[in-house]
């Protein structure tokens, strides 16, 4: 449990800073509504990295706490130092919470099968924010 617990701490801090970078590097049409929903997504995610570790000391796991133990660790492409639409962050981020989405739902289907009922109950939050997030991501994309 602890080594799938922390790929998916990492891919979640991974995943703030590539939010936050994409805060940042916003341009375009749609800046004041999309930076304000990139900020309101990096400050779930954060809370959700806080949740994840918390969880692991609570079941007396040591959580990843280094930038370059979380690189190692994470499948998230970090964002680059650069400019982006709305568009192209969008398509990163929708790409990136499928990606969590099934992530939490595979902790999940292990802290069940492993009795660890916490953490599955967790993670349904965690299932709950990401299958939103899909659906009004997806949204935005349609054309």
């Amino acid at each position: 449990m602890e080594k799938e617990l922390n790929k998916l701490l990492a891919d979640l801090v991974v995943e703030y800073h590539k939010l936050q970078s994409f805060h940042w590097y916003l341009k375009g049409y749609h800046f004041f509504d999309d930076h304000a929903k990139l900020e309101e997504y990096y400050d779930s995610v954060a809370e959700a990295v806080d949740g994840v570790a918390e969880n692991m000391l609570k079941l007396g796991l040591k959580p990843e706490s280094t930038m370059k133990g979380f690189l190692a660790l994470s499948s998230i492409e970090e964002a680059k130092n650069k400019e982006v639409t709305s568009e192209e962050a969008y398509t990163e981020v929708l790409k990136d919470f499928k990606y969590l989405l099934d992530e939490v739902k595979s902790v999940k289907a292990l802290a069940e099968k492993d009795n660890v009922y916490v953490t599955s109950n967790l993670m349904d939050d965690y299932i709950e924010m990401f299958y939103k997030a899909n659906w009004m991501v997806g949204q935005v994309l349609k054309k």
